[in-house]
């Protein structure tokens, strides 16, 4: 079970993670939403395409843009379609 983690908190849960570039990317179904809050941030892969973001919010503390999704992402990403991925401090244990 690969696990992502920050500030004690789990944040998501998964024994299907796609790692694309070394980054464990989550199903969608297995992050807690609860925990996240929509970012006006993207950025743009040349392979992937336009990456969205999310904000982490943990017992009052914020880590912003600390997940990052491909909504629609090119053909050669397909499969990690709207999967999240972390940074900025959060712990993937695999």
């Amino acid at each position: 079970m690969t696990t992502a983690t920050w500030n004690g908190e789990t944040i998501a849960e998964s024994d299907d993670t796609k790692v694309v570039e070394g980054n464990h990317y989550f199903p969608p179904d297995s992050v807690r939403r609860d925990l996240l809050s929509a970012s006006p941030t993207t950025s743009v892969c040349p392979w992937k395409g336009t990456a969205s973001y999310y904000s982490l919010t943990v017992d009052g503390q914020e880590n912003t843009d600390a997940a990052w999704y491909y909504p629609a992402p090119k053909d050669a990403a397909a499969e990690i379609k709207d999967h999240v991925a972390f940074w900025r401090g959060v712990e993937i244990t695999p």
